[in-house]
């Protein structure tokens, strides 16, 4: 995957990978067999499962706020989001 350097197992799919590739697989751009893994994970793993969903009700909230809505954010808050985005995946 182009940009990434997240080192699957062969066999079992840790939680810690799921974590490491839950955000392309929301977007779809996994390929179709690490899917798969994830997919198959997903079924086991009631935590990754609700890790997932938490993502996905957070995607769909941000997806509905428009630049007012944010502007009208706390500022420690709006600071504290901003470094949680930027140092997410260091």
């Amino acid at each position: 995957m182009p940009g990434m350097d997240i080192r699957v197992p062969d066999d079992d799919l840790p939680c810690q990978v799921f974590v490491e590739l839950v955000t392309a697989y929301l977007e779809g751009v996994l390929d179709p067999a690490l899917a798969a893994r994830v997919d198959e994970h997903l079924e086991i793993c009631q935590g990754c499962r609700t890790h997932l969903e938490q993502l996905r009700t957070t995607v769909d909230l941000l997806g509905s706020l428009c630049e007012d809505d944010v502007d009208t954010l706390d500022e420690a808050v709006r600071r504290e989001l901003m470094t949680a985005f930027r140092t997410a995946y260091r």
